[in-house]
């Protein structure tokens, strides 16, 4: 999915779509995710890993391949239902796997910091590949390629041990998925959580656009995206020490606040370079931030209910995903891609107050 992000847009800017379009296009990979999440959640919790997975693949797959069969603007919005449900639905079962694989708080984060080096290293190769492959062989065989990637990772999930399904508590409530938000952890933590996948999605989406307005490459632009994937995934490797030493709320905070200072300065950098260097520290930043929420979440909410949950969470920041850069390519249209940073960085550093409320969530755990 990430190199559909990267390349779909690509093609639709060079063919002489605004903006705007670009941002819908963009919203495209969220939307499907939002309807689906929940319903996704449930069916994790009922079936476990492998069958929703293995939907994933064939949705991902038939996503990229009508991409390199039609290679036109109304069959890329398709692909991006479809790569964008089938990658919302993938990750719903795999967090709730290793969530109920993980024992206590420590083995949570270590787990999630290990699992979200998967997800970090794709964000580096397929827009890096993509890019690559664009310059040398044209948009088609890119998607045929993006196309056939999903069918790799089957082979290894098919591999995995399934776990054996959760029979709640007798006296335990069910509930409706929608009173996970009486929680006030929950609101908070999910409010955080959207804040700073706000960022990273802008990031995925004024990359390509600042670099066609400046005149770079397909496989540049490519490499600035996947420098970003890269750093995530580099610090998600040392992410499991680091957080057996640290708190959650106290990583969370710590991106939130990095993330803030590099958007105000990012519109600055006019060189592929300083580009390329603010986006791994943008990078290193917000790949801290997915395993601790997701550690978090897991300590909040009942076992029987970790699928609903994680959709849920998935459910509203893709919510998001479809509105921002729809929002923000309008925005870019009018008031220029520099006003879109700054923006961020106010939206980000106004919740850091909510991030730093967290530690009482951590604090509540360990009493």
């Amino acid at each position: 999915m990430a190199g559909m992000r990267m390349a779909a847009p690509l093609m639709a800017l060079r063919a002489g779509y605004s903006e705007a379009a670009v941002g819908v296009l963009l919203s495209l990979y969220a939307l499907m995710q939002v309807f689906l999440s929940l319903p996704a959640g449930r069916y994790a919790d009922r079936h476990g890993l492998k069958r929703p997975f293995a939907l994933s693949v064939v949705a991902a797959c038939l996503g990229g391949t009508l991409a390199w069969a039609w290679p036109v603007f109304p069959v890329l919005c398709v692909a991006a239902l479809l790569t964008g449900g089938a990658t919302g639905g993938a990750v719903i079962a795999l967090q709730r796997h290793v969530g109920r694989a993980a024992h206590g708080p420590g083995e949570l984060k270590q787990a999630f910091s290990w699992l979200a080096i998967g997800p970090a290293f794709s964000n580096f190769l397929g827009p890096f590949a993509a890019g690559l492959v664009i310059d040398h062989a044209g948009f088609r065989s890119a998607f045929l390629m993006l196309g056939l990637m999903p069918l790799v990772t089957w082979y290894f999930v098919r591999q995995a041990h399934e776990l054996a399904p959760v029979q709640p508590h007798p006296h335990a409530h069910k509930g409706r998925a929608w009173d996970l938000w009486k929680e006030t952890d929950f609101r908070r933590l999910i409010l955080v959580n959207w804040f700073l996948s706000s960022a990273w999605d802008v990031h995925t989406f004024v990359v390509p656009v600042l670099g066609h307005e400046r005149g770079l490459s397909a496989s540049v632009i490519g490499t600035i995206l996947g420098l970003f994937a890269f750093s995530a995934a580099a610090i998600r490797v040392f992410l499991p020490m680091l957080a057996a030493r640290v708190r959650e709320w106290v990583l969370i905070v710590a991106a939130m606040v990095a993330t803030t200072l590099i958007y105000a300065v990012y519109p600055f950098m006019h060189l592929a370079l300083t580009m390329g260097l603010c986006s791994i520290l943008l990078g290193f930043a917000l790949g801290m931030v997915q395993p601790m929420v997701m550690s978090m979440l897991h300590q909040i909410t009942p076992e029987h209910r970790h699928g609903e949950a994680v959709g849920m969470r998935m459910m509203v920041i893709n919510a998001s995903s479809v509105a921002m850069p729809m929002l923000f390519g309008a925005a870019g249209t009018v008031v220029g891609i520099g006003a879109v940073f700054w923006t961020v960085a106010a939206t980000v550093g106004a919740g850091i107050r909510v991030a730093w409320r967290l530690k009482d969530v951590t604090a509540d755990r360990r009493s």
